[in-house]
């Protein structure tokens, strides 16, 4: 016999080898119908499969967020049977579920289309209509591996191969059509439903290796209902036409070519967006006391070896030789620097906490495939800062810390979604009771700051906990901007010390922290939160004024000049075109106000101001608008006690 706990809290005994299904049954007709599969301890299994152990037990619908990922898992298993009927001799390889939608590879001669698409989609309904049952099988090594070289499967003949000794080796069966897989999976092909749509091709490496032979890689989406793939298809669609690189492009901001993979060439306009956000970080950390530091681009190997990244990070990092036989790598990251500084010379108790910032330009290798615009990049430039303090410090330091960082997100538009508290993984080192004191700093910490952590279980890094900053944008996605580490490991490998009250030496606590993550990833965030209709504070270029008649171009002129002298950033359009045309090509660029001249303007001293996103018209003085424009375009720590002031609402965007 076995025992199982239900979610009221209920005991029952069963049978052992009971089924799912079965229980279900037993508790309802209506609960029957409706059961997916069953979790376990918090194991997914079969709804059919024997359950021979005791444990707490629950029975899933399929409607349960849970069930989403096994919903997609089971929708990748439709579509290679809906491919292997349209196209018979194509072999099905790997099919996962993944973030929001499944993809399954293909092996097959003929290239897919997006034409076939649609046929693909049609036949899933087909399999769908069908309610074909979905059942599991245990087989050896040897009769999976004959079965599915008889079949022509040969990556799944190699895929059994290569599974270590004493797998269990399962196929499931959908209908006719089977397929090598853990599972678990749904009862039958109609609980997957019909709000799915495939998305897109692409190649990929069998194993994702370049060496290996070149498959065909289908996407798709699945949602529980139509209108949550509805909702799904809008936010891609929002996010298509955010895209940082296309908007990037447009704007004239920045550019990638091939000669640098992951490099960036910012424009002169995307480079003063930098600046100016460079500008205001360095402000806020000036006024939060951080000594801005460089360090070198380049160092030895035995220096890495000393702090370990080395053995750690070495694939991941750009060496180089030197005619004299010197081993030397760009750094991928600032704090073994920073620890340099903080060893030359004697450290005092009264010293610390010390923070010291830099906006150190790392690189790192990342695979070619991986890379993504501004989002994925080689070279990039962090935010990063280290505070060296003692262990009594690091609370009141962690709690500055998040104050800050949900000040500045909100400054950037940004809401701060979540703090995740990242704890202690199965592989870490010191022990239990350091880690209890660890998580229970930062969770004391978050708390002061008015912050109720999410724990994030097993997440931390293996030195130490950590906070992670998840901020949403404009369309309601969430990206992971600020982190802040504990770490011991360090400062003891590189030798860091300070003299305490008592004279002893004792090793500093180093608090890895950054805020904005890399500035490329975070502007790429900016840009696609505001679809790149930046505040005007931020915008590259804030004011346009464009001429109506040529008989303006030198009030145009005088005019850009007074503005500029209030602080604006500003250009002149005297080109011989119509107005119209003048203001739909600046609105396609997002210029946040076209100031329209003609000779009435020129003769009354005034500017027709017009606002992106809006076809009104605001008449002026030239005074009055170099003041209110001056005054708006101040950055948020240059406006105000904006620290004092509510985090500023998600911009509402228009197209022009």
């Amino acid at each position: 016999m076995i025992q199982l706990q239900f979610p009221d809290g209920a005991v029952r005994d069963f049978a052992e080898g009971v089924t799912g299904r079965t229980i279900a049954e037993g508790l309802s007709k209506s609960l029957a119908k409706k059961a997916a599969v069953v979790r376990l301890d918090g194991v997914m299994l079969d709804l059919d499969r024997p359950l021979e152990r005791s444990g707490r037990l629950e029975i899933l619908t399929r409607d349960d967020p849970a069930l989403l990922e096994t919903l997609r898992h089971d929708a990748s298993h439709v579509m290679a049977e809906a491919v292997q009927e349209l196209f018979p001799g194509t072999q099905v390889t790997i099919g996962p579920s993944i973030e929001d939608g499944f993809y399954y590879d293909f092996a097959r001669d003929e290239p897919f289309s997006l034409d076939d698409l649609p046929r693909i989609e049609a036949r899933m309904r087909e399999i769908v209509d069908r309610d074909e049952k979905i059942t599991r099988e245990v087989l050896s090594r040897e009769a999976a591996s004959a079965r599915f070289e008889a079949m022509g499967e040969a990556y799944k003949a190699e895929i059994i191969a290569d599974l270590p000794p004493g797998e269990t080796i399962t196929v499931y069966h959908q209908g006719d059509w089977q397929d090598l897989c853990r599972g678990p999976h749904l009862p039958s092909t109609r609980f997957v439903g019909k709000a799915f749509k495939l998305t897109k091709l692409a190649g990929a490496y069998w194993r994702g290796d370049h060496r290996n032979a070149q498959l065909q890689r289908i996407y798709g989406t699945a949602w529980a209902s139509e209108a949550d793939l509805e909702a799904y298809l809008h936010r891609i669609e929002e996010a298509e036409r955010r895209d940082h690189r296309r908007i990037g492009r447009a704007m004239d901001l920045f550019h990638f070519q091939e000669e640098g993979r992951g490099m960036v060439f910012w424009h002169p306009k995307g480079w003063t967006l930098y600046r100016t956000l460079e500008a205001y970080m360095r402000r806020r950390l000036d006024a939060a006391g951080y000594g801005e530091v460089k360090t070198p681009q380049v160092l030895d190997r035995s220096f890495w070896e000393k702090s370990g990244h080395w053995e750690k990070y070495r694939p991941n990092m750009f060496v180089c030789e030197t005619e004299e036989g010197e081993v030397l790598s760009l750094k991928p990251m600032n704090c073994p620097g920073h620890v340099q500084i903080f060893k030359m010379g004697q450290k005092s108790y009264r010293d610390l906490p010390l923070r010291m910032a830099e906006f150190g330009a790392c690189h790192r290798y990342e695979p070619s495939g991986s890379l993504h615009g501004l989002m994925r990049v080689r070279g990039f430039t962090q935010d990063d800062a280290h505070i060296f303090c003692r262990e009594d410090q690091i609370e009141e330091e962690t709690e500055r810390f998040i104050r800050l960082t949900r000040l500045i997100h909100g400054d950037l538009g940004l809401h701060t979604h979540h703090v995740a508290l990242a704890t202690r993984p199965t592989e870490r080192v010191g022990t239990d009771a350091f880690w209890d004191k660890a998580e229970g700093v930062l969770l004391s910490a978050s708390r002061k700051a008015g912050v109720e952590p999410v724990i994030a279980e097993g997440d931390g890094a293996f030195y130490a906990p950590k906070l992670d900053f998840i901020v949403k944008d404009a369309i309601g996605r969430t990206w992971t901007c600020g982190t802040l580490q504990l770490d011991y490991n360090l400062p003891e490998r590189l030798d860091a010390e300070y003299v305490a009250e008592d004279g002893s030496k004792q090793r500093p606590v180093m608090l890895h922290r950054a805020i904005l993550g890399s500035f490329e990833r975070f502007i790429g965030i900016l840009i696609e939160n505001y679809a790149g209709a930046f505040p005007l504070w931020l915008a590259p270029v804030q004011v346009v004024v464009a001429t109506i008649t040529s008989d303006a171009n030198d009030y145009a002129h005088a005019a850009a000049r007074r503005l500029r002298t209030a602080g604006l950033r500003v250009e002149t359009d005297t080109r011989n075109e119509k107005i119209n045309y003048k203001v739909r090509e600046h609105s396609l660029s997002k210029v946040p106000v076209i100031a329209v001249v003609g000779r009435k303007e020129a003769e009354t001293g005034q500017l027709a101001l017009r606002r992106f996103g809006s076809d009104r018209q605001t008449i002026l003085s030239l005074d009055v608008a170099a003041a209110q424009l001056g005054e708006e375009a101040l950055p948020p720590d240059l406006a105000g006690d904006s620290e004092a002031s509510a985090p500023q609402p998600q911009p509402v965007l228009e197209d022009a």
